[in-house]
């Protein structure tokens, strides 16, 4: 056996002031193993204890906690547990590596690609800087980092999300580890950068002969990658098992209730619904100049990025409009064109009134009508306010409720409709769980009763319980206000549950679009086809 961890229980020292200190246990009795080649899954919640296993097992937490651990962690016949800082800096990267969620926050902004990369090979494989700038190079170029030489001079700022996770990927496996834990490697990716992550990973497992232990809460990715599956809840794992046996038949009910979770598909779209917003010929194009002509007394040559070109939807009243595409399609600024929010050339008609030709106070009474969701709740939400006075903001600008009475009122029933409870409004967003932020996000958007609504990858940052809790919302509330909602994300499968029209974006273009259903069961452009598969795999595309 490869590690093999046995009745580990782990605990945090909290400061609970005055020099008051306070313990919280946050494992309990957890016990798993990973053979050579094999593949595991570790699947739960966000709170739930996965990645705290998974930094356990390198006892990355010692680095920065107070922390007291119980059990064993065998690694080739090692006690984890036991090592020393100098036995623990010969395995850490060398034969356990480690891929972080969030790779621009793992990567260290002020070094160069090629330093990070080269640091591994010069400390633990004893290379000289030629040799190891050469493998470095060459490990690019096996991650399928396209020119590799001069990428190792870029800084992680100057790279894409889906380059930043394979640079990850390449040091991961500099030294040839021989297991590797992946923490949500692909939570953040387009599904298409999602795909030709894992095919690398499952790729490089084969070429090295590496385990694979997957820290994960995407249970579709799970049922793909995973031989083996164990189930997390609030520290303890709960049922374990092959994959196939656990997502076949399911023992206990909190797995249950996480299979339910993944969004139910199939939806009766509506149709014949009025027009409430129409886009034609809808344009963002931006100039840039060329970075070494800015001081230039000549005239700059100058770039034109086609972010929106030539767009026209129709989004009828009461229904829901599905706008995917990966990122950089110009999905979000689409969005922002039609309420106003960056420049644009074209019509967009609301209620038969074009917006272009009206002014920013012209526009004002409108924006109550025309509203939006964020993707991230917690950079949303002004952390200086209280969720009633956020809420409540925007009633004040319209006018809406005479004294603060009325508007506490209103503000109390919106939390309701939200799934929140009225005393919530006197605390603070750092307060809530991302689950809850997203509730506060919605809450104050539909406190308006707008009568279109833009979300913006609302449910992308969220677990998947969490993820279904907010589309059971969303369709609610659409049902009581017959809100239009423009829909903007990476997820089919959340797209699928919720849109009755869908268009699909690449490279400013609306390349396909129409109803829902029909989209989905038959893709006509490749693009889309190209999507569709990776999103849902081969035998998805054109099921009903």
């Amino acid at each position: 056996m490869l590690l093999e961890i046995t009745n580990l229980n782990l605990s945090f020292h909290l400061d609970a002031g005055k020099k008051q200190r306070e313990i919280k246990q946050v494992l309990y009795n957890v016990s798993l193993s990973v053979d050579r080649r094999e593949k595991v899954a570790l699947v739960g919640e966000s709170g739930s204890g996965k990645s705290v296993t998974a930094l356990s097992i390198l006892r990355l937490l010692d680095e920065s906690s107070h922390v007291d651990t119980t059990g064993t962690i065998r690694f080739e016949g090692l006690d984890i547990v036991t090592l020393d800082k100098t036995e623990l800096c010969k395995l850490r990267g060398n034969r356990i590596a480690m891929i972080f969620q969030e790779p621009m926050t793992s990567l260290n902004p002020v070094y160069t690609i090629g330093n990070q990369l080269m640091e591994p090979l010069l400390l633990h494989q004893q290379m000289s800087n030629t040799q190891a700038e050469a493998e470095a190079i060459r490990l690019l170029k096996r991650t399928g980092i396209t020119e590799a030489p001069s990428r190792m001079k870029s800084f992680p700022h100057q790279l894409s999300g889906g380059q930043r996770q394979r640079v990850m990927i390449a040091m991961a496996l500099a030294c040839k580890p021989s297991l590797l834990i992946a923490d949500e490697p692909t939570t953040a990716l387009d599904v298409t950068i999602q795909v030709q992550i894992l095919e690398l990973i499952k790729d490089l497992q084969d070429e090295f002969g590496m385990a694979l232990l997957l820290i994960t809460h995407d249970l579709t990715l799970v049922k793909k990658v995973a031989d083996t599956v164990h189930i997390m809840k609030d520290g303890r794992i709960v049922e374990s098992g092959k994959t196939a046996t656990i997502f076949n038949n399911p023992k206990q009910n909190y797995t249950k209730v996480l299979m339910d979770a993944v969004p139910d598909e199939h939806r009766t779209p509506k149709i014949n619904q009025p027009p409430l917003i129409r886009l034609q010929n809808m344009n963002c194009h931006f100039k840039l100049k060329n970075s070494w002509n800015l001081f230039s007394k000549k005239s700059a040559e100058k770039k034109i990025i086609k972010a929106v070109d030539q767009v026209a939807i129709t989004i009828n009243r009461g229904t829901t409009y599905g706008l995917v595409g990966e990122s950089g399609s110009g999905k979000s600024t689409l969005a922002f064109a039609i309420l106003k929010l960056t420049k644009s050339s074209g019509d967009i008609l609301y209620n038969n009134q074009n917006l272009q030709q009206l002014s920013n106070r012209e526009m004002r009474p409108l924006r109550k009508n025309l509203q939006i969701v964020f993707q991230d709740p917690f950079s949303s939400l002004s952390p200086r306010l209280t969720v009633g006075k956020i809420i409540e903001e925007g009633m004040k600008v319209h006018k809406i409720g005479v004294t603060k009475g009325e508007r506490e009122r209103k503000v109390a029933e919106v939390l309701v409709e939200v799934g929140l409870s009225p005393d919530m409004m006197h605390r603070f967003p750092h307060e809530f769980s991302g689950g809850q932020r997203q509730r506060i996000a919605i809450a104050r958007s539909i406190v308006l009763e707008p009568e279109f609504l833009v979300l913006d990858e609302p449910t992308s940052a969220l677990d998947m319980t969490i993820q279904k809790q907010i589309i059971e919302l969303l369709k609610a509330l659409q049902e009581k206000y017959n809100m239009a909602y423009l829909f903007i994300s990476h997820d089919l499968r959340v797209v699928r549950a919720l849109a009755d029209h869908i268009a699909v974006m690449q490279h400013g273009k609306i390349v396909e679009s129409g109803v829902a259903d029909q989209v989905f069961q038959a893709p006509n452009h490749p693009y889309t086809q190209r999507l569709f598969s990776a999103a849902l795999g081969e035998r998805n595309v054109g099921e009903t």
